[in-house]
C-alpha cells in the first residue's frame, strides 16, 4: 500500500489488466454515468499549475488561475489543435496555448492572440467543484449544467491527511455496489458487520448505516463502531465514524472515477477531527491532538486499503450481471441497483 499526501493517478497502484473485457467492437456493459467525479486533490493543483487527467476515455486539462480559481477544459486548442496539457502556461487568469500563444479567459473565451484580434472561439469547459480538498468534474449526457451538487459535508475545514489510489478493471457502479453489498464484508473480508437500517434513497443520494468491528487502531486497540455512509451519484462515498468515547470523528472518502471503458481509478482518503478535546488520549495540547488525528487517519487508511486490495481481484475478473439472481438477504443490493438507474440516459 502507498500512503501519500496527494499522489496523482499516474502514481496510483496499477493492477494487471484482466482478460475480462468487452470484445473488440462491443460496447462496455455499462456506459459512463452522469455525476461528479474526483480528478485530483486540491493540493496537486497550485496556483498557476496545469494538470492532465484521464476521465471518461478522454483527457481533461485542469488549471488554477493566479487568483485561485479552478477550471477544467477539453484538451485541444480550437485554433490548431495543440494539447493544452503539454506546455500551456497560466498567466494571470488566462490559459495560454504553447503553440501560438492564444489565450483563453476563465469563461473559456479567447481573449488574445498574436495578431491582436481574438478569435471568436472558446474552450469547452466542464463544470468543476472544489470541496474539502478535492477537485470534482461533472459528467453529463449533454452540455447542460449539473442537475445536482455534492452535499456540503463534512465541514469546509475538514481536509484529507492521508490518500491512496488504485486503478482497476471495473466500473464505478461496481465499486459503489460494495457499500450496499454489506454481506461480502463477512465472507470475503472476515469483518463482523450488521446492517442497522436499509439503504435510504433520496434523489441522487443514498444513505446506509452499519455496525462493524474495526480491528486494532494504535492507541485504541479493538473497536466496534457504527458507521454511516453517504453516496452521492456513482463517484462519491463519504463514510463517517463517530468515536465519542475518544472525542474523535473519522471521515473516509471513496471516490471512483472512470478513466476508460471498464477502467476506474479509485481514490481513498481519510481525515480525523477532534470533537471533544477532553477525551483525546494523552495531553490535550494542540500538537498532540494533531498527531493523534493524523495517526488515526493513516491507520484507518491502511486498514481500508488492505480491505480494498482483497476486492481488486474480484473486480478485475467478475462479470457484470445486469439482472442478478439476488438471494433473500440481498435486499440492499436491489435498492442500490434501482437507485443507480437514474445516472444513465433513459433506455441505455
Amino acid at each position: 500500500m502507498t500512503t501519500t499526501d496527494g499522489a496523482p493517478p499516474s502514481g496510483a497502484r496499477r493492477t494487471a489488466r484482466s482478460p475480462r473485457t468487452a470484445p473488440a467492437g462491443e460496447a462496455a456493459p455499462l456506459p459512463t454515468p452522469s455525476g461528479w467525479f474526483c480528478l485530483a486533490l486540491s493540493r496537486e493543483l497550485s496556483r498557476g499549475a496545469v494538470l492532465t487527467r484521464r476521465f471518461a476515455d478522454e483527457d481533461v486539462v485542469l488549471y488554477r488561475t493566479r487568483t485561485g480559481d479552478v477550471r477544467a477544459t477539453r484538451p485541444y486548442c480550437p485554433h490548431m489543435g495543440a494539447h493544452l496539457g503539454y506546455g500551456s502556461t497560466v498567466e494571470g487568469d488566462t490559459l495560454v496555448c504553447p503553440f501560438h500563444r492564444f489565450a483563453f479567459g476563465t469563461d473559456g473565451a479567447c481573449v488574445s492572440d498574436p495578431d491582436g484580434v481574438p478569435l471568436r472561439t472558446r474552450l469547452d469547459h466542464f463544470p468543476v467543484l472544489e470541496r474539502n480538498g478535492f477537485l470534482y468534474v461533472w459528467h453529463g449526457p449533454d452540455a447542460g449544467p449539473p442537475s445536482w451538487e455534492l452535499p456540503a459535508v463534512p465541514g469546509p475545514e475538514v481536509r484529507p491527511t492521508a490518500h491512496w489510489a488504485v486503478e482497476v478493471d471495473t466500473h464505478p457502479q461496481e465499486v459503489m455496489e460494495n457499500v450496499a453489498d454489506y454481506r461480502h464484508l463477512g465472507t470475503l473480508h472476515r469483518l463482523a458487520v450488521r446492517q442497522l437500517t436499509p439503504p435510504l434513497p433520496d434523489g441522487p443520494f443514498l444513505r446506509t448505516n452499519l455496525r462493524s468491528h474495526a480491528g486494532r487502531i494504535p492507541l485504541f486497540g479493538g473497536l466496534s463502531w457504527e458507521k454511516s455512509t453517504l453516496m452521492a451519484g456513482l463517484g462519491f462515498t463519504l463514510t463517517q465514524l463517530e468515536l465519542p468515547r475518544f472525542g474523535l470523528a473519522v471521515h473516509l472518502w471513496g471516490l471512483p472515477t472512470p478513466t476508460g471503458p471498464w477502467r476506474t481509478v479509485l481514490r481513498v482518503a481519510t481525515a480525523c477531527e477532534v470533537t471533544d478535546p477532553r477525551r483525546v488520549p494523552g495531553p490535550s495540547l494542540p500538537a498532540t491532538r494533531a498527531a493523534v488525528t493524523r495517526l488515526v487517519a493513516r491507520s484507518t487508511l491502511r486498514m481500508t486499503a488492505r480491505v480494498i486490495q482483497q476486492d481488486v481481484p474480484i473486480w478485475n475478473h467478475k462479470r457484470y450481471e445486469p439482472v442478478p439472481r439476488l438471494a433473500a438477504g440481498d435486499h440492499s443490493v436491489g435498492i442500490y441497483r434501482h437507485w443507480a438507474r437514474q445516472f444513465y440516459p433513459s433506455g441505455s
